[in-house]
């Protein structure tokens, strides 16, 4: 039957209304979880994906022999997430975690910032100590729990400034680099740093499915990558003679650097005073490092390469060299020792070559640099001093010196050998001559030099004319040396001129009127020569450089004792220990040593000499 007119518009009024009214109830409800209420904003399941990623163990340094150096150690990262410490006794927390309440309140501040929901460092780098005694009391608070996290481990404590830093990445890091983020952390000085790409190795990541609140809900499994750990690299530090080194050297200033001539590779590297590098780990770095960049010794300072000093007498052997390359003068050439020109000391009149090193003549030098540079005679003084000059910067500069050799070793100075352009600067382009600059002759002046410089020196003697460009790294990842690292230099001077120097060095050990007396050691063929370096108005720098055996040398190296007067009264000891060390694997010289291991400033150059072996009256340099 038809429903009339009425009866439908009835029923049409009836079913609009059921539909606005529903209408108007989602409306309200929509209205009242959107605006007026977080309950549904909060409770919403909004799902999203999320990387986590999975650090590598980082690779190992170990010694030339194997030997471990650095590793990896466990450290506890306290987190917090905010949104559990609303309740928090924070003053009790505080002195849980021995923080001052306004630092704990400045720290979970910034964490609120970062996210409630997500947890972030709030106390970093604990160590195993710190970690037992908070771990009891972490169930008093929800929000808080613990991170492990690797850090470096120096396991002996050694060759700190070369092994270098490795603490947390910066913003200039991250912004160099997409793969750190906040929290990683990355080699920031020396191996650390220069070899982070071999040493971090390759990270993975797993795959979550999160909620806003960052509760995982699925696994993508999938999609998972696995981490790779990063490459063990092998320095070519002898371990042992490192520490003794560090030991001889334990309150000291200064530096010593140690070389195998036929390969270049550095066998000890000590700047003194030295720290031990893992002071700068854990919640303490920050008093810690405030405390060494305070220090007035300034242990931070890397001496060995950075400390730029004049070479003194080394470098009269240098001159000696070039010289008779030239054919300005030979090992016979006699020249009167002049003190009217420049000072000299010691009983002698006119030497040879070998003498006047053994004797450390000045004036001898000073001539030698003399008949050098004067190549010009028919153009006017200055002319004639600063073409001659230039051609002596350049030859000496074939030594290393004046350059970073290579740049292998992170840090390095070049020092300074002054050109006809430096003293233009400084006088004017016709305002000095050879008289103005002599200085240079005898290794002052202006002449600035490294003792990694002076230990390639010895390389360089030892070698009879080249050197491998020294480098501090045998293998990466089982792979061997790379290629870069093995760059052989010529000095341009025939080896058969070595051999007078190198029996002046002989002499300058083995010779009763010898002023490197006391490095001698019984049984070893030790060249070497010293020097006394002045330091305006302080005290002299002991210096000494030798090199050992004289026939198929092992070691060369250069010893720098700061503020410590003539080079035969401490350098040269010194030298003469490690170098029995190393060759003999012990040493017997217990009164050398223990005057040495106990000394610190002011030093005294007089000692005792009952314990220490005699060099030969008359000794006979090897043909």
């Amino acid at each position: 039957m038809e429903l009339n007119r009425t009866e439908l518009a009835a029923r049409q009024r009836i079913v609009g209304a059921i539909v606005l009214g529903v209408g108007l109830v989602f409306v309200f409800r929509l209205f009242q979880m959107q605006v007026t209420t977080d309950e549904w904003k909060n409770r919403a399941e909004r799902l999203t994906e999320e990387q986590e990623v999975l650090h590598p163990s980082r690779g190992l340094c170990l010694d030339r022999h194997g030997e471990l150096l650095v590793t990896n150690a466990p450290s506890y990262d306290l987190m917090v997430v905010p949104r559990f410490m609303a309740e928090v006794d924070t003053s009790a927390l505080a002195a849980l975690l021995g923080l001052e309440r306004e630092d704990l309140d400045t720290r979970l501040s910034k964490a609120r910032r970062y996210s409630r929901y997500k947890a972030s460092p709030l106390l970093r780098q604990l160590n195993a100590e710190e970690y037992a005694k908070l771990s009891p009391e972490l169930w008093r608070y929800p929000g808080l729990s613990i991170r492990t996290k690797p850090v470096r481990q120096n396991v002996h404590g050694v060759a700190s400034q070369i092994v270098g830093e490795y603490r947390e990445v910066d913003r200039e890091d991250m912004n160099r680099d997409s793969r750190y983020r906040l929290g990683d952390y990355k080699g920031k000085s020396g191996i650390e740093s220069q070899f982070e790409l071999e040493l971090r190795g390759t990270p993975g990541i797993r795959h979550h499915l999160v909620d806003v609140r960052n509760n995982v809900r699925n696994t993508l499994t999938e999609l998972d990558s696995l981490p790779v750990s990063g490459n063990d690299v092998t320095l070519t530090l002898d371990l042992e003679l490192q520490q003794y080194a560090e030991a001889l050297m334990r309150g000291k200033r200064g530096a010593v650097v140690a070389i195998e001539p036929a390969t270049g590779e550095i066998l000890a590297f000590v700047s003194a005073p030295s720290y031990d590098g893992n002071l700068l780990t854990g919640t303490s770095r920050g008093a810690a490092y405030d405390s060494l960049s305070k220090h007035p010794w300034k242990p931070l300072y890397n001496r060995a390469v950075r400390g730029t000093y004049r070479p003194g007498s080394i470098f009269k052997m240098v001159q000696g060299l070039v010289a008779m390359q030239e054919g300005v003068i030979s090992e016979r050439t006699h020249i009167v020792c002049n003190r009217d020109i420049i000072g000299c000391h010691g009983a002698h009149t006119q030497d040879d070559l070998r003498r006047a090193i053994v004797h450390s003549c000045n004036p001898y030098f000073y001539d030698v640099m003399r008949r050098g540079v004067s190549r010009h005679p028919d153009l006017d003084k200055f002319d004639n001093a600063r073409l001659g000059l230039g051609w002596w910067t350049e030859r000496i500069k074939d030594f290393g010196l004046g350059t970073t050799l290579g740049g292998h070793i992170p840090g390095t100075r070049p020092g300074l050998v002054p050109d006809t352009t430096y003293y233009d600067n400084i006088y004017g382009k016709r305002h000095w001559t050879y008289r103005t600059i002599y200085s240079i002759s005898i290794g002052e002046g202006e002449l600035l030099a490294t003792p990694l410089h002076m230990a390639n020196l010895a390389a360089i003697m030892a070698n009879r004319g080249w050197y491998m460009e020294p480098h501090l790294v045998r293998d990466i990842g089982g792979k061997g040396k790379p290629d870069a690292l093995q760059q052989r230099q010529e000095v341009g001077v025939d080896a058969e001129h070595f051999e007078p120097i190198l029996d002046a060095m002989q002499l300058v050990i083995e010779d009763r009127t010898g002023t490197g007396r006391k490095a001698y050691t019984r049984g070893i063929t030790t060249c070497g020569k010293t020097g006394t370096v002045q330091n305006r108005n302080k005290a002299d720098h002991s210096v000494f450089m030798a090199l050992a055996p004289r026939e198929n040398p092992r070691i060369a190296l250069s010893v720098y004792v700061e503020n410590a007067g003539a080079g035969g009264d401490w350098a040269a000891p010194i030298a003469g220990l490690l170098v029995e060390k190393y060759i003999h694997g012990e040493v017997a010289s217990s009164e050398r040593e223990a005057r040495i291991l106990d000394a610190t400033y002011p030093l005294d150059p007089e000692f005792a000499e009952t314990d220490m072996p005699v060099p030969p009256t008359n000794p006979t340099p090897a043909p």
